[in-house]
């Protein structure tokens, strides 16, 4: 089974709603992790009301520290963000996400980058040899 790291600086919302888009998507075909390299003390609301309006319930979901273990247990680490802080491992797949980060916006702002981190979900999910199943 592939596997796929997302990292963000807090793990409270690009990194958090690219792992609900590929834990959905993937219909558990795909091992699905998230982690920030200072992670917040909760998931950003807005990111969670953005989701939920897609049918992906990420309110449970917890904000995680990155660590050198995640990063060697994936496949794919995807960085949306996290500058130096992920640490690089020879071997390993890397893609860098350009997004914006949803922190302190409001739900008409956040909609356009939660479409954005669907559509390249999706083209990883093709890339990993995975049929979407929605």
């Amino acid at each position: 089974m592939p596997s796929a790291l997302f990292v963000c600086v807090h793990n409270a919302g690009r990194s958090q709603m690219a792992a609900g888009f590929l834990r959905e998507l993937s219909g558990g075909a795909v091992e699905v992790r998230s982690a920030g390299s200072m992670p917040a003390d909760r998931l950003n609301p807005v990111a969670v009301e953005a989701m939920l309006e897609r049918g992906i319930d990420i309110r449970d979901a917890q904000p995680t520290v990155l660590t050198p273990e995640a990063v060697q247990a994936s496949d794919v680490v995807v960085t949306m963000g996290c500058g130096d802080a992920c640490p690089i491992f020879p071997g390993k797949r890397y893609e860098d996400w350009e997004l914006e980060d949803p922190a302190g916006k409001d739900l008409d702002t956040v909609r356009p980058i939660r479409d954005d981190i669907e559509r390249r979900v999706r083209t990883l999910l093709d890339e990993l040899g995975v049929q979407p199943v929605a």
